[in-house]
């Protein structure tokens, strides 16, 4: 295990905080993005979006953007939530969240918008 990379992240340090396991990878194209979305869609799941300062980003309450956007499967439709949250809340991180409503748990959430964080 001496392969395994330590991550130098610390709360006194904004910029190296993680957002969740997709924040340890290089950032996804719009491409590999939107496979996310089918993928969240194809499994029935609810997408949901939430919204939050950066300085809160590590708590585990987000504000929820709307109500999850329960049944849908336009993906297009999906994306425009997004960016219409993006819009609002300009300085806030933005993730999205798929809702398993069988298991009555959230089957992913990933962060899709980063805001730039003021140091």
């Amino acid at each position: 295990m001496s392969n395994v990379q330590d991550y130098n992240s610390r709360l006194s340090d904004p910029a190296s905080r993680k957002l969740g396991t997709f924040s340890y990878l290089p950032q996804l194209t719009e491409e590999e993005l939107r496979k996310q979305v089918e993928y969240i869609v194809a499994r029935g799941w609810n997408p949901g979006i939430e919204h939050t300062e950066p300085e809160n980003a590590s708590s585990n309450y987000w504000y929820m953007w709307k109500l999850p956007m329960f049944g849908e499967t336009d993906i297009d439709a999906i994306f425009q939530e997004v960016e219409q949250c993006k819009k609002a809340n300009p300085g806030n991180h933005v993730r999205l969240i798929g809702y398993d409503n069988f298991r009555q748990t959230q089957g992913t959430a990933m962060v899709v918008h980063r805001a730039e964080i003021k140091v």
